[in-house]
């Protein structure tokens, strides 16, 4: 909706929209306060609001908390502590000769009344928290722990956040024998007794083992709060890792080793669980890193419960980010182990591109869509998008991983591999052969794979 004349105040009532996840009304002429409201669209992960007339105090609760000052430019009446712009409402009309000595100690003596008693119900919230954990907490552990539910939420503490989402608070913890732990607060689940299957799933998630999914370790619970304790992955998340600053040290062979890892951990939540187990949000921020850059897929079979399903009224039924998320979805609202795959393919294409899934091709393209007119739909011009910053990129594994990921990003879901499939395809490349490094100008697609690839070429 940008650059369409549009004018007015933007109505509260947008919030109803629960499955919005993306709005751009820039450079138009909408004025007035932004709505407040839309800072509880858990589905909304992208906005911009830039160039328009907003006035007033931007939000920062819900949402707004984790948009970017860029999605605001252009508003020069709108204030707020994102826009480094404070809002200043003091009078306009003031006393003649009012001694300026007396204001500023009395603002001076306001300002510190003000934060003593921010402090002091800080602290007294965290004490009762704490103190309630002994008696009402119940800690359900999925194998032998040498920590208690006290130490758990010794973690959860403002100091120790690592990371903030739609679906929760994550907290970084060290245990007393020196184990470190990851402790998610769940967000977006009431307190009914209805849990909708919740405690059967997290009894399920916990039964799993597997090298190349994050372990859950305990569940704790209360009449308020649910905490969901982890095994600690030290490099953080793929898409951390792979977007920012560490970007340059994931080199090429590190890259493919970490798309068969995760690889495997998807196929065994399709195949290997029973139930099977669709991932519903499968992105490169979901994919962890352990200290030795061994890849473990995290955050699966919960989202179900964050959104929907009666959980909460303000939590949107959409499944999956934005960028992630399959064509099929739009008109069907309904995900499967297609859906998870055609998610996987888009992080391949972050793995091969170094580029994230939406924000840098231009207005209302993503990644697939920039892959296919880049490369003209041949795994031949791959080197048009391989990340820069990779120096070395064997052409032949760099054109079999985009074969993947072309795969698994069809439009079709029925066409589209199994994860076993793309397990299969990832393993059994011969990265290693040396007659593979002497046919460097051949494809080395078995002719099953290449009619495969003619399909996706043709259906452009």
């Amino acid at each position: 909706m940008s650059q369409n004349n549009l004018s007015g105040s933007i109505p509260p009532q947008i919030s109803n929209m629960h499955i919005l996840s993306y709005l751009n009304v820039s450079r138009n002429l909408l004025n007035q306060a932004i709505p407040r409201s839309i800072g509880w669209m858990k589905s909304l992960t992208v906005i911009d609001f830039s160039f328009n007339d907003f006035s007033g105090k931007l939000p920062e609760s819900g949402q707004f908390a984790v948009f970017n000052a860029s999605s605001f430019a252009g508003n020069p009446k709108l204030c707020g502590s994102l826009l480094n712009n404070p809002c200043n409402f003091t009078a306009i009309t003031r006393t003649p000769r009012k001694a300026p000595g007396d204001f500023k100690l009395f603002f001076a003596l306001g300002l510190l009344i003000c934060s003593i008693i921010f402090a002091t119900a800080a602290i007294i919230k965290a004490k009762s928290f704490k103190k309630n954990g002994s008696s009402s907490w119940k800690m359900t552990a999925f194998q032998k722990l040498d920590f208690t539910v006290s130490d758990i939420l010794e973690c959860v503490k403002d100091g120790n956040v690592i990371g903030r989402g739609g679906a929760g608070i994550v907290y970084h913890g060290k245990m007393v024998n020196g184990m470190e732990i990851a402790v998610k607060k769940l967000l977006g689940l009431g307190t009914s007794n209805h849990d909708h299957g919740f405690r059967a799933e997290i009894q399920t998630l916990g039964n799993i083992r597997h090298r190349n999914i994050v372990r859950l370790l305990a569940f704790c619970t209360n009449k308020e709060t649910n905490l969901l304790v982890y095994e600690y992955m030290r490099n953080g998340s793929l898409g951390e890792a792979l977007h920012g600053k560490k970007g340059a040290f994931l080199g090429w062979n590190l890259r493919y080793k970490i798309a068969t890892e995760a690889a495997k951990g998807l196929c065994y939540l399709h195949h290997d669980c029973s139930p099977l187990i669709v991932h519903r949000d499968v992105k490169s921020n979901n994919i962890l890193l352990n200290s030795s850059f061994e890849a473990h897929v995290a955050d699966f079979g919960l989202a179900k419960f964050l959104v929907g399903g009666g959980a909460s009224e303000c939590m949107s039924a959409i499944a999956g980010s934005y960028g992630y998320i399959a064509p099929e979805y739009a008109y069907t609202l309904k995900v499967d182990e297609k859906s998870d795959v055609y998610s996987f393919g888009v992080v391949l294409l972050e793995l091969i591109t170094g580029r994230k899934p939406v924000g840098e091709f231009g207005e209302g393209i993503d990644i697939v869509h920039w892959t296919k007119l880049v490369t003209n739909c041949r795994i031949a011009e791959v080197t048009n998008i391989v990340d820069p910053r990779l120096t070395t990129v064997p052409r032949d594994e760099a054109m079999h991983l985009l074969f993947i990921a072309m795969l698994c990003v069809q439009e079709n879901s029925i066409e589209r591999p199994t994860m076993r499939e793309v397990v299969q395809m990832l393993s059994e490349f011969p990265r290693q052969s040396p007659e593979y490094h002497q046919t460097s100008s051949s494809f080395l697609i078995h002719n099953q794979q290449k009619n495969i690839l003619k399909k996706v070429i043709t259906q452009k």
